[in-house]
Parts: structure tokens; C-alpha cells; sequence
């Protein structure tokens, strides 16, 4: 079966979000939304993620779920609040526990935080399944980019998030806390199990050298014959080499730090205090 994919490009993050329809009916899916977020400020504006939603009303879909990849450092979910007006259930990994643990321990969350993924609809599990109206859907544990990231292969399309880009771009970092190279590696081998002709849509695009245009989706076919850091059988111990050193030389994402503590929270922001008022924390000399 071939769903139907239109792609919602967010010019602040290079973020991709996808709405996934059944072809023989109105069901769909919304992965990785966004929430605008301005960091100097501290403001946040849905201007992404009600086109989305205007989308989705405009063509009378009915969203299903609403999926994460993964918890995004990159940008803050979006999912709540598109949920809060359309419906649809929050799945991500159950991996999230470890991203909980881990980072609940960075932001000194404390005991009120719970690190067991409940604030999340559906923890999804290597060989997982689900449906969006009649159209099945795969779930993939494909690690080492974070623990908990997945990839969902609904028909013929294959939806990785941050772990391969477009071929000219390559894959994900592994630098974060939990992160793994060799897993990484091990992980795209799964993407690029699947038949040549799938068609895989990326989580972001940044435009590699000489190419003009953003662009998100590629197949197997193509990852497999022309990724700069995987294809052309490029052996674990060469792109090891090669991933460690790279991200040797990267700097943190600018939206890391309210991106993590919103996201391990399904998009929700931390509680609010005695006058109402939201705070996200800023850990010293933590990452």
C-alpha cells in the first residue's frame, strides 16, 4: 500500500513534520510535529503546527496518532496541543524511559517526574504494529542517534527521523547522552534491509554542498548506492571512525535545553508554579 505523505517543512529547525493518510480513507497520522519556540524570549507560537492542523481540517482527515521518532533536541513537540484539537494518541519508543532517567537526572526533575513514559499514549516496541484506518503500520527500534529512536514503516514509506538524512548529507549524530555509533550503524543496516523501493522521508534537511533546494525524501535504492556515510558498503569500522570524529567538532543544537525537558514530556511544558507561571532550567556545565 502507498500512503499518502505531504511533508510540512519548518524553516526555524530544518524540521520535517509528516501527515500520513490511508489512501482509502480520511485516517492519518501527524509525526514529529513542531511548536515554534523562541529561545531569546521564551515565547512559544503554533504557527507550525496549526498549518498542520488547518491541513488536516481543510481535507477532513481524522488523526489517529500522533508519532514521535524520538525526543527531539532540535526543536519542542508540538503533539499535545495538536491532539487537544483534533484527538489522536501520542506514541513514541519505550525506550523514553532511558531518555527520562537520564535527563530527569540533568534537569534535577526530582521525584515528581515520572520516568516511565506515561505521560505518552503508546510506548511502541521492536515489532510493534498499528493501524491508521486500514493501513498497517511497522515500528523498527533504530538506536544510536538517542535509545529510544524508532522508525515507522507504513506501507511502502519509511519514516526514520534523525537517523539517516538525504544521501548528500548522511546520518545522525551519536554524541548525545546515550548515543552510539556502532549502534547507529547497525540500526541504518535495518533501514537498508528493507525493499529497495521504499521510500524514506527524513527527519530534517539542512541542503548539502551544491544542492539548492531542501529536500526529504529518497529511497533505499538511493541510500544504499549513494549516502556519503554509509553507502557504497562502507564498512562499521569506517563510518565509526569516521561519526566519532565528526561529531567530535559539532555544537550542541541551539534549542537543546528547552527541547529536552518539554519533549521527555510528550510536548508538555514542566508544571506550572503557586502563580501559574512556567519555567524551563538551564544546567550548568551538564552537556
Amino acid at each position: 500500500m502507498k500512503p499518502e505523505v505531504t511533508a510540512f517543512f519548518d524553516d526555524a529547525t530544518n524540521t520535517i513534520s509528516y501527515v500520513v493518510r490511508d489512501p482509502n480513507g480520511t485516517s492519518c497520522a501527524v509525526i514529529d510535529s513542531v511548536l515554534d519556540f523562541d529561545y531569546a524570549s521564551g515565547r512559544t507560537d503554533t504557527k507550525s503546527a496549526d498549518a498542520i492542523i488547518a491541513f488536516v481540517k481543510d481535507k477532513g482527515y481524522t488523526v489517529e496518532w500522533l508519532l514521535e521518532t524520538h525526543v527531539h533536541a532540535d526543536h519542542l513537540s508540538a503533539a499535545p496541543y495538536i491532539q487537544d484539537r483534533l484527538g489522536g494518541k501520542i506514541g513514541i519508543g519505550d525506550r523514553i524511559k532511558i531518555v527520562q532517567d537520564t535527563f530527569g537526572k540533568v534537569f534535577n526533575e526530582g521525584t515528581e517526574f515520572q520516568r516511565d513514559g506515561s505521560q505518552f499514549d503508546q510506548l511502541f516496541q521492536e515489532g510493534d504494529s498499528f493501524h491508521i484506518g486500514q493501513m498497517r503500520g511497522d515500528v523498527l527500534h533504530t538506536p544510536g542517534h538517542t535509545p529510544a529512536c524508532l522508525t515507522y514503516t507504513i506501507g511502502d514509506a519509511a519514516f526514520v527521523g534523525d537517523t539517516l538524512f538525504m544521501p548528500d548529507f548522511g546520518t545522525a549524530r551519536c554524541d548525545f547522552p546515550g548515543g552510539s555509533s556502532g549502534t547507529l550503524f547497525d540500526s541504518v543496516q535495518k533501514i537498508l534491509a528493507l525493499p529497495d523501493e521504499t521510500r524514506i522521508f527524513v527527519g530534517h534537511d539542512y541542503k548539502a554542498p551544491g544542492r539548492e533546494d531542501y529536500a526529504w525524501e529518497t529511497t533505499v535504492a538511493e541510500q544504499k548506492a549513494r549516502n556519503v556515510h554509509v553507502g557504497k558498503g562502507k564498512s562499521k569500522e569506517q563510518f565509526v571512525k569516521m561519526r566519532d570524529s565528526r561529531d567530535a567538532t559539532l555544537a550542541m543544537p541551539k534549542l537543546i535545553i528547552p527541547s529536552l525537558q518539554v519533549n521527555m514530556r510528550a510536548g508538555q511544558m514542566p508544571p506550572a508554579d503557586e502563580k501559574g507561571d512556567v519555567f524551563l532550567k538551564v544546567p550548568v556545565n551538564k552537556l
